[in-house]
């Protein structure tokens, strides 16, 4: 009697569609019924203001546009390089919420190899990314240069100037003297900016530019030494120099114009969202004119062969492309295929340039990767240790049908089987320590009810591979609504190991699948894959774990209406061909980025008409909710990036 009672309440709070399709909970139909209509609901429309309109003269015009910049969807949120749903932090940051903040110094990683920087305080340290996290956090340059030349309160510093006249730059670096910029590349409104701000003029620069070189007795030097700057510095001192370089009359040395306040009712083509006015040919190129990057994020192509176009819709300067730090969300920026734009790219990186054995100045841009590399080497997750993720027979991809592929014994590392009391009715996805994500409609408070099994194959067979772990905590969202299956996601975490901080032992079949910290990682059309023990074609429950690739789907509200709500997203076959119906809930789209990381895109939630044109599965989408998964799993727990 105790058992048929909780059956029967179980089914009626998490799994009422299975209930009046006459489906009990033990088949592998695993797809709700539609969530509830809201015109069964008390919530009305709000009704439109009464208020008048403000008058056309006080709403701010829309941004002006062109075949490379927009579209104004995007512009209106005002993304810029502190937005870290579309572009990265760097090391000293990390983030939060959507935007990037200052980190406490202490947090950079500490390394060996890692150069110490000489501050403009007289204090010494440990890395570049220390010294950056300090300026961050105090809104004043720290650095002065890498340690070698003397760190002392009472030491030279290096210091950068513009001839009041000719507004040519300088730079007196320690050891070397006086020396111009020179006005090759590398030059340009990046660095430009960051020259201007450190000089107080508040929006940076408004022309870099360069004029040709007379002699010493006019300009205080005769080499000059190319700056190549990112546009987040404090001072040149932060950016890239190259070596000295002899100058002979008729060469290029840089020169700035700051930017001053216009005067009221100026012409303003774009509108930075610092509120700066740059040219509309100024935007989408690759260059920070703005000074916060504002002029690059969202671009429906990039202007010229000197960018390069992010799938997120971010350019980037050409220099960025295979230069060993990843700064397009999906990685393709750093694709082999990818060609390096001879005499732009920063040549410590480039196998195929040439380089100096032993460079005259310290590279920040090194240290930078460098700082990268150990933070993201913090966790290893995305790449499965061995089998393929694609079945080729006779040199094609087989086509997919509903239902599926059977996969190899060991191919989805990071799927899991979620057993209830001897029963596996729900999947889920290991996303490294001692946590599994599923779906909130696949659990209850009941964690001494759940095992996880890894490296399962056979659904009803445990292999040589297979781990059971059990169960410590279950945490289901907080807003879970299991009727409209709002916020459907919950967290697992597993039971340690006697005195170790593992849940099981190494094991070679189980890997990690990457959390997304961004909605804007994946696009639609992206192809990903699902996987699950779910029914076949033939409507039988299947024994060894399917495979099937779907593509993600945009706007699907226009299937669901107001089914469909934030946290949810859609993937599948808009002719039915392939469904997520077919494999359990709570079981993982996993898409994979261009460089070959997978990550846990969503979780199998719920659908309508399985299998059927224009009636995609709808998920949870994984990206919306990392905030919440990251406050229960702690930073390195979830994340290669951003932390």
């Amino acid at each position: 009697m105790e058992k048929t009672a909780f059956k029967l309440l179980l089914l009626g709070v998490l799994f009422s569609s299975h209930v009046a399709m006459g489906v009990p909970r033990n088949k592998t139909i695993k797809f709700p019924k539609k969530p509830p209509s809201h015109h069964q609901t008390t919530t009305t429309t709000p009704a439109p203001p009464t208020t008048t309109p403000a008058p056309p003269t006080t709403t701010p015009a829309p941004p002006k546009t062109d075949a490379f910049l927009g579209p104004a969807e995007c512009l209106d949120q005002n993304y810029t390089r502190l937005s870290c749903n579309r572009v990265f932090c760097p090391p000293w940051m990390r983030c939060l919420e959507g935007r990037c903040v200052c980190k406490l110094p202490y947090l950079c990683p500490k390394d060996e190899k890692m150069l110490p920087v000489c501050g403009n305080d007289g204090r010494t340290y440990y890395s570049y990314c220390m010294a950056m996290a300090v300026s961050c956090r105090s809104g004043r340059p720290i650095m002065s240069h890498f340690e070698g030349e003397g760190c002392s309160k009472d030491s030279e510093k290096v210091e950068s100037s513009i001839d009041d006249q000719t507004g040519v730059v300088s730079l007196k670096i320690p050891g070397k003297g006086t020396l111009l910029v020179c006005g090759e590349a590398g030059w340009n409104m990046a660095a430009a900016n960051v020259l201007c701000r450190n000089k107080n003029h508040l929006l940076g620069a408004v022309e870099a530019s360069s004029v040709d070189y007379t002699d010493k007795e006019t300009t205080g030097a005769d080499h000059c030494v190319n700056v190549r700057c990112q546009g987040y510095e404090n001072s040149l001192a932060e950016c890239s120099f190259s070596d000295r370089t002899p100058r002979g009359r008729g060469d290029k040395i840089a020169t700035v114009t700051c930017f001053e306040e216009p005067k009221e009712g100026s012409k303003c083509e774009f509108r930075c969202v610092n509120r700066k006015c740059v040219l509309l040919e100024q935007t989408c190129d690759g260059v920070d004119h703005c000074g916060d990057r504002s002029d690059e994020m969202c671009c429906t192509a990039c202007r010229g062969d000197s960018a390069f176009r992010c799938k997120s819709g971010v350019c980037v300067s050409r220099e960025a492309v295979r230069d060993g730090i990843r700064d397009c969300l999906g990685g393709e920026d750093e694709i082999k295929t990818h060609p390096v734009q001879p005499g732009l790219s920063y040549p410590e990186f480039k196998s195929t340039h040439q380089v100096p054995r032993n460079p005259e100045f310290k590279s920040p841009h090194q240290e930078l990767k460098a700082s990268r590399d150990i933070l993201e080497g913090k966790i290893h997750c995305g790449i499965p240790n061995a089998t393929a993720t694609e079945e080729i027979r006779e040199g094609r991809r087989q086509k997919r049908v509903v239902g599926g592929l059977e996969a190899k014994p060991t191919q989805i590392q990071w799927q899991v089987a979620i057993q209830e009391r001897g029963r596996i009715d729900c999947g889920g996805a290991y996303i490294g320590g001692c946590w599994v994500l599923t779906a909130a409609h696949c659990v209850r408070p009941k964690p001494e009810a759940y095992q996880i099994k890894f490296s399962l194959w056979k659904k009803r067979t445990v292999q040589g591979t297979t781990d059971i772990v059990p169960v410590k905590n279950i945490i289901i969202h907080h807003k879970f609504n299991a009727n409209t299956y709002e916020n459907d996601i919950a967290l697992l975490e597993m039971k340690k190991l006697p005195f170790r901080e593992d849940c099981f032992l190494p094991n070679p079949a189980v890997s990690a699948v990457c959390v997304p910290w961004s909605v804007q990682q994946f696009n639609p059309n992206h192809t990903c894959s699902i996987s699950g023990w779910g029914r076949k074609r033939d409507g039988s429950s299947a024994n060894v774990l399917l495979w099937a690739n779907v593509s993600l789907i945009d706007n699907c509200q226009q299937y669901y209406k107001e089914r469909f709500k934030d946290g949810m997203m859609c993937a599948g076959d808009l002719e039915g061909h392939v469904d997520s119906c077919q494999g359990d809930s709570g079981g993982p789209l996993v898409c994979q980025d261009s460089l070959g990381i997978s990550y846990l895109w969503g979780i199998v939630s719920w659908g309508e008409k399985c299998g059927q044109a224009n009636y995609p599965g709808v998920y949870t989408q994984v990206a919306h909710y990392f905030e919440w998964i990251r406050g229960y799993t702690t930073w390195p727990a979830v994340t290669k990036y951003n932390v």
